[in-house]
């Protein structure tokens, strides 16, 4: 499902040429250069939007690059800091400290949990990302499309999981804010 429109990578270096170009086109009086500069940084920074898209369901993360399963303590952990924050309402409302506590424990233990299963997320993307780049480098110096496939296939599976974490991460700490 590999996309090298959606490469972050790329997204950069046409970022940088298009600035380039367009820099060359302001002082050269080119507003030829100019536009093709701009509009080679607009599309870089689709490409990086692109990249970066990640829609997230129960379970899982899709990116532009596949789908792939969450680690399942990403799920369980959100389960009990939900059954954790109703047991404190509950124990608030019918003033038991007893049901609080054990309600505020269960939350603090589901936030944990989480936060192992998007870290496990997190270094296992990262990990299948680089062993799919240098491994895809080898095989496409070796000429084996097989393996290259192959490699591709574990570095877009790698991106998709490191993405649903960002994603993740990126959202609670929005939302302590």
């Amino acid at each position: 499902m590999s996309d090298k429109n959606t490469s972050t990578l790329g997204s950069y270096v046409d970022s940088a040429v298009g600035a380039a170009q367009n820099f060359v086109g302001s002082i050269i009086g080119s507003t030829g250069d100019e536009a093709e500069g701009k509009a080679k940084q607009q599309k870089g920074q689709a490409e990086y939007d692109a990249s970066h898209a990640t829609a997230k369901v129960p379970g899982a993360t899709i990116t532009a690059s596949g789908i792939t399963k969450d680690d399942p303590n990403r799920a369980a952990g959100s389960w009990n800091q939900t059954a954790g924050s109703a047991k404190e309402f509950v124990g608030g409302v019918i003033g038991s400290e007893n049901l609080k506590q054990t309600g505020r424990e269960q939350n603090l233990s589901g936030q944990e949990q989480e936060a192992r299963g998007q870290l496990s997320d997190f270094a296992s993307g990262a990990a299948d990302r680089i062993t799919g780049a240098v491994g895809g480098t080898y095989a496409s110096v070796t000429g084996d499309k097989t393996a290259q496939a192959e490699y591709q296939s574990q570095h877009d599976a790698g991106k998709t999981t490191q993405r649903g974490a960002e994603h993740d991460i990126q959202k609670q700490a929005e939302a302590k804010q």
